[in-house]
């Protein structure tokens, strides 16, 4: 008996299916969003490496006992002030989520999601699971990262190949977004974010850049409107916050209702 193209793994997984594998990547997602009933999402952005303050002192303890040379304590430093970012980001998700489920006894105003991984991500999940609220995670299959942190809502838990297609879904049911600090995978998503809001291809929503030692140090966003690259206007797309109750007090004053979608 032959076997039908559809349930031909071989054929399935070949470079002939591709566009069937990206198609995959937007249907699956839709549709288990709306048996979920997923209607807003508030996204988070950040580092994979930032510590929990528990791991960070762990750390930091462990390297006084062996006593570390001067370039290991300063690294190690350097994680505990991750560790802080890695916190606010928790404290931020659970107050969040904690309003979100306030606002509707049978459905969240909306659901916190992350990129799945560790570090700010794991945040993320872990502070709205610790709120008694849902969230989802948006993992990526990666050589070397990432594993989907346990505090990701199981009916909410994807696995995507193509980045691009991850990413539509970061934007696709977002009423708003917070960047913490993070690396090249973080600038490339807030960029991004930011460039589809500035030309008017998703929505406007409120856009929080959190952090505001670590933004200041690696990206002049300022200096684009000096050299007159973007309009001084464009600097009015994000909001600078420090800390957990300013971030909530401006996505909760800014978050449009559903709109069926975002991009025009």
């Amino acid at each position: 008996m032959p076997t039908k193209a559809y349930r031909n793994l071989d054929f399935l997984a070949s470079p002939q299916a591709r566009t069937l594998r990206i198609l995959a990547e937007y249907l699956e997602p839709e549709a288990r969003f709306e048996r979920e009933r997923i209607q807003q999402i508030i996204v988070f952005f950040g580092s994979a490496r930032a510590p929990s303050a528990a791991q960070s002192q762990a750390e930091l303890e462990a390297a006084r006992r062996h006593q570390a040379d001067a370039a290991a304590m300063a690294r190690l430093q350097r994680r505990a002030d991750l560790a802080r970012y890695y916190e606010d980001a928790r404290t931020l998700a659970y107050m969040l989520t904690e309003y979100a489920r306030s606002r509707d006894d049978t459905q969240e105003a909306f659901v916190l999601c992350s990129g799945g991984g560790p570090g700010i991500m794991e945040a993320t999940n872990r502070g709205a699971h610790e709120a008694g609220g849902r969230s989802i995670g948006l993992n990526i299959s990666l050589p070397h990262e990432q594993s989907p942190n346990p505090y990701i809502t199981e009916a909410l838990n994807f696995e995507f190949h193509y980045f691009f297609m991850r990413k539509l879904w970061f934007v696709q049911l977002a009423c708003a977004l917070v960047a913490f600090p993070g690396g090249f995978g973080t600038l490339d998503e807030l960029i991004e974010v930011l460039t589809l809001v500035q030309t008017g291809r998703s929505s406007r929503m409120p856009i929080v850049v959190y952090g505001t030692r670590f933004w200041d140090e690696v990206l002049d966003l300022e200096a684009l409107a000096r050299w007159g690259t973007i309009g001084r206007e464009d600097l009015e797309l994000f909001h600078r916050s420090d800390t957990p109750q300013d971030a909530f007090d401006y996505l909760v004053a800014n978050i449009q209702p559903p709109e069926g979608g975002r991009f025009a």
